[in-house]
């Protein structure tokens, strides 16, 4: 079989590798972007994802620019304010609650929040809009050779694919940082994620709440309307027994659980999809790059899901991949543009993960003296307005 020529192959087609194939295609890369499973683009369907992204403010310009944004847009649930709530006393009530306001930063809101097979369903569409990107869902990278001038990649339909640049959006296993050799140091927490979504009787009023007790945060993040009711999407961390527990109760059980844990604040909550479960872990790369290949997304970084910061350092990982590519077109792919890239990311991923990786630990703690010493912490961040916006920035991602 004749060998493919492309500027990029992406190799991952969930949302960060999709989000890859528009961005570079619309700069004017070619692309064949591959991923082993057809996108689930429903949230009826078996193995539909049901976490929800916040799109932070950063990641905006590069939606628009990668033509995304307009799709999006009419989908998403704006972020105005981010209420951290802690419900550590001796029973499950709200203790200290301290609203973080977009207002006092910016015009605009934190964010704006979508279902995550939403996400795909929309971007799948766009790419089918795009003359330089070739997906091909159901194909995976089968192995991988690179050499100084090109990545050699041989998908599993038996194709054959010469590359420029291979850029690894294929997931926390990720088989190209495998076949190069790349190192991960991964933590694991002993904990589980369940993700699924909700209505309930009281209007969020745009606002995402993080509620901490012990086991991990309970994270309720607006969503548009569903059936006429107000909507939620929830990830409800806890320790990974305890997280098996709850997903097997009957479904009155399960509701009567999540609505006590919600501290009841949005009122009774009424399920609303299936459960997923999924292990929480941190994980970082040792580098971000190898020869003609740059990883990104949970190729290079995992974290656990505060703060909303997992998608938006993927496309962090991207914005800097398009800004290096456009000073290097005449070596693009070369091992200066790829070291520049490492340098660039790799110690504010270090950064954020440890950051994450200190909430998560102070979210988990069960032990009353710890969850008192948590609520005052948190109260005396919030105390000193500078504090405060300086921490909003900063969970933005902006100076």
């Amino acid at each position: 079989m004749a060998r493919i020529a492309t500027d990029i192959l992406v190799s991952g087609g969930g949302v960060a590798g999709l989000t890859a194939a528009a961005a570079f295609a619309s700069a004017g890369w070619s692309v064949i972007c591959v991923d082993p499973q057809p996108p689930v683009t429903s949230a009826e369907a078996e193995g539909a994802d049901l976490r929800s992204t916040a799109l932070l403010q950063p990641s905006i310009p590069l939606l628009q620019a990668a033509g995304l944004w307009p799709r999006l847009a009419p989908h998403a649930a704006p972020l105005q304010v981010m209420r951290i709530v802690d419900a550590g006393g001796p029973v499950p009530e709200p203790r200290v609650v301290k609203d973080f306001d977009a207002a006092d930063i910016s015009g605009q809101p934190f964010g704006w929040n979508l279902p995550n097979w939403l996400l795909r369903r929309e971007m799948v569409a766009h790419l089918k809009t795009l003359k330089k990107v070739d997906f091909r869902p159901g194909t995976a990278t089968r192995s991988v050779l690179t050499r100084e001038s090109e990545a050699l990649v041989t998908l599993s339909d038996g194709t054959r694919v010469s590359a420029r640049l291979l850029v690894a959006a294929d997931g926390r296993a990720s088989p190209v940082r495998d076949a190069l050799g790349i190192a991960v140091r991964t933590l694991r927490y002993g904990q589980k994620a369940l993700a699924f979504t909700v209505t309930h009787p009281i209007p969020h009023e745009n606002v995402s709440t993080e509620i901490h007790r012990s086991g991990g945060p309970f994270t309720l993040v607006p969503l548009p309307d569903a059936g006429g009711k107000p909507a939620s999407a929830i990830v409800w961390m806890e320790r990974g027994a305890e997280a098996l527990r709850l997903k097997a109760l009957p479904r009155a059980a399960f509701e009567a659980e999540m609505t006590a844990r919600s501290c009841g604040l949005l009122g009774p909550l009424t399920l609303n999809s299936q459960i997923n479960v999924w292990p929480i872990i941190s994980q970082v790369a040792e580098r971000m790059s190898g020869e003609r290949t740059a990883l990104m997304a949970e190729a290079a970084h995992v974290m656990p899901p505060i703060g909303a910061q997992g998608l938006n350092m993927s496309l962090a990982d991207l914005r800097a991949l398009l800004e290096l590519a456009a000073d290097h077109k005449g070596d693009f792919g070369s091992a200066a543009m790829l070291d520049a890239y490492h340098r660039r990311r790799h110690w504010e991923v270090q950064a954020r993960i440890l950051g994450i990786d200190l909430l998560n630990r102070a979210s988990m703690a069960g032990d009353p003296a710890w969850r008192d010493l948590r609520a005052t912490f948190l109260g005396a961040l919030y105390g000193s307005a500078p504090v405060r916006r300086t921490l909003m920035r900063a969970g933005l991602g902006v100076a």
